[in-house]
């Protein structure tokens, strides 16, 4: 009976021991999963606060690139119509030139004409 005694209070030692040991994962378990969950949410604010913040940098670099841009399309605007403008008054001029030789030439061969016909 003795030794049933011995073995009935090992066994109770023993369970209690692995009870303890249960606790201590099940303590530890508990702790690691809170502490992932806080290292989570603490990265996940990071992370939102930076991309709010490359966001608006991007936003801005965006608004600047579209006033360059609209800088850059007006001074060529500006230069193409500088430069039709002038191809035109150049081509006008060359038209009037050709059209007043011609009437000379005209004028001449009407005049040799009537010189012709006399």
């Amino acid at each position: 009976m003795k030794s049933m005694l011995t073995r009935l209070l090992m066994a109770a030692v023993f369970l209690t021991g692995l009870a303890v040991f249960a606790q201590d994962v099940a303590h530890d378990t508990d702790k690691a999963a809170k502490d992932v969950g806080h290292d989570t949410k603490v990265a996940a604010k990071k992370t939102a606060k930076e991309t709010d913040k490359v966001a608006d940098k991007a936003g801005h670099d965006t608004k600047v690139a579209a006033k360059d841009t609209a800088k850059d399309t007006d001074k060529a605007a500006k230069k193409t119509g500088h430069f039709t403008k002038k191809v035109a008054k150049d081509t006008g001029h060359d038209i009037k030139k050709g059209t007043e030789d011609v009437g000379h030439d005209v004028k001449k061969g009407a005049e040799k004409t009537g010189d012709a016909m006399k």
